[in-house]
């Protein structure tokens, strides 16, 4: 399946295709935020996607890809099991669960969880 719009709870979500292209750069990250603004209010990119520097807080990616969705006001799910990289990294599992307290970055490990996150947000 391509990256398609979704209705999701009511909400406009770009899912990504777990076969697409991985986020490997800021530039994968903009190209992202320019395919929602055909319409979608989250995007919704597999954990799978997302290059593994995404998760080593000390690369510093993950702000910068973050950084891209909140400065175009754009909410951002990361959606899939990320337990491996939780458990290698304390900072990893403070940032998901502040993320996760918040409206802007979810941590979520499937697409029904994203569902009723965004239930609640309304």
């Amino acid at each position: 399946m391509p990256d398609e719009i979704q209705q999701r709870a009511g909400v406009p979500v770009l899912v990504c295709d777990p076969a697409g292209p991985p986020v490997v750069t800021e530039q994968d990250a903009l190209d992202l935020v320019g395919a929602a603004f055909l319409g979608a209010q989250v995007v919704a990119v597999p954990a799978s996607r997302l290059d593994p520097r995404f998760f080593s807080l000390d690369t510093r990616f993950a702000g910068e890809v973050m950084q891209k969705f909140v400065n175009y006001r754009l909410r951002l799910a990361v959606v899939g099991d990320i337990s491996a990289h939780l458990a290698e990294s304390s900072a990893l599992r403070a940032l998901v669960h502040e993320a996760n307290q918040g409206g802007q970055i979810w941590f979520v490990p499937d697409l029904d969880a994203l569902d009723t996150r965004l239930r609640a947000a309304r």
